[in-house]
C-alpha cells in the first residue's frame, strides 16, 4: 500500500496482514488461481472472502473423511484478525485450518471481491 507522507508517496508494509504457511489441495489452488485471473485478484483474496462468509455463517458442516490427498504446501499473507478468527473456529470444530480454509471457498462472494489494485491502494 502506499501513505502520502509530506507530500511524497511511500510505500509501506500493511501491518493488518501476516504470513500464514499450510498445505491445500492442489486443485483447489489451481482452480482459484483460474478464478483469480478471471476476477482480477489473487488466491488469497478469494480465500479471505470465503473465510469472512463461513465466519459470518458460523457454521461448518464437514467430512474429515473427504479431505483432499493432493495437499500441498501453500504460503500467503491474510488478514491478522481473520486468520486469528479462522483459528478459533477450527478448533471449535475440532477441525485444521486448512480444512477450514478448503471449505471457504464454496463461499466465496464474487461481487464483493478485492482486485489486484488493492494491494496498491492509496491510504491516509
Amino acid at each position: 500500500m502506499w501513505k502520502l507522507v509530506n507530500g511524497k508517496m511511500i510505500q509501506t508494509t500493511d501491518n493488518t496482514r501476516v504470513k500464514f504457511r499450510t498445505n491445500i489441495s492442489e486443485e483447489i489452488l489451481q482452480q482459484l488461481e483460474q478464478l483469480a485471473d478471471e476476477y482480477d485478484t489473487y488466491s488469497n483474496y478469494l480465500l479471505e472472502n470465503g473465510l469472512r462468509n463461513v465466519l459470518a455463517n458460523g457454521i461448518i458442516r464437514y467430512d474429515k473423511e473427504l479431505r483432499p490427498t493432493d495437499r500441498i504446501q501453500y504460503k500467503t499473507t491474510y488478514d491478522k484478525e481473520l486468520l486469528e478468527s479462522v483459528k478459533e473456529l477450527a478448533k471449535e470444530h475440532k477441525l485444521f485450518i486448512n480444512d477450514v480454509i478448503e471449505y471457504s471457498v464454496d463461499y466465496i462472494e464474487f461481487t464483493d471481491i478485492k482486485t489486484k489494485d488493492y494491494k496498491n491502494r492509496l491510504e491516509s
